[in-house]
């Protein structure tokens, strides 16, 4: 019985042994990727401002607010 038993202590520690083996050269092959830099476009209501419909609209209502 104690045979039995030192063979499942060296399978468990050889089959964790290989696990971290393997879990470390995945976590070496891992990419991880950079984070996205800052926007080349602003972003929420601040890109709706800044295009040209709503450019437009803006000079229209303010053409009309000046027409008697």
């Amino acid at each position: 019985m104690n045979n039995e038993r030192g063979r499942r202590l060296r399978s468990f520690l050889i089959g964790g042994l290989l696990g971290s083996l393997a879990g470390v050269a995945a976590a070496g092959r891992m990419r991880v990727k950079p984070r996205p830099g800052r926007r080349p476009s602003p972003a929420g209501l601040a890109a709706f401002e800044q295009a040209p419909c709503y450019q437009e609209l803006v000079e229209r209502e303010s053409r009309e607010d000046a027409s008697p």
